[in-house]
């Protein structure tokens, strides 16, 4: 896995507006565009310099498309950038059928089986 590549999706995704309504709308799709548009620029506005090596694994890119943060942070995604960038995406959702942090105690319920245990690194 690239800690770094699904990273910078999650932080340049949740970060813009237009990228984030876009991934709720069609994940395949924003995935796919970002790919193409987006992640092989070198840092986050830089539209000219490139590199040519990276790109997600079909396992990190199944994660991406199905909203999959279980499968995210076990693979060493930030947890700080999955919670944040689906409390965007879901949050209105939940609050309105269970309330004030009813997607957040779902996050935290979905991840309980690594309590006592170390995170995964964020690490490079």
């Amino acid at each position: 896995m690239s800690r770094y590549y699904v990273n910078k999706f999650l932080y340049q995704v949740d970060g813009d507006p237009h990228l984030l309504a876009a991934y709720k709308a069609d994940p395949a799709a924003l995935v796919q565009r970002w790919e193409e548009e987006y992640g092989r620029r070198l840092g986050t506005h830089n539209s000219v310099e490139t590199t040519s090596w990276l790109e997600f694994t079909d396992q990190e890119r199944t994660a991406l498309i199905e909203h999959d943060y279980v499968a995210l942070f076990e693979m060493g995604a930030h947890f700080f950038l999955t919670l944040t960038i689906f409390i965007a995406i879901y949050d209105d959702d939940y609050i309105a059928q269970s309330g004030p942090l009813s997607f957040q105690r779902e996050y935290a319920s979905k991840l309980s089986h690594w309590l006592g245990k170390d995170y995964p690194t964020v690490a490079l």
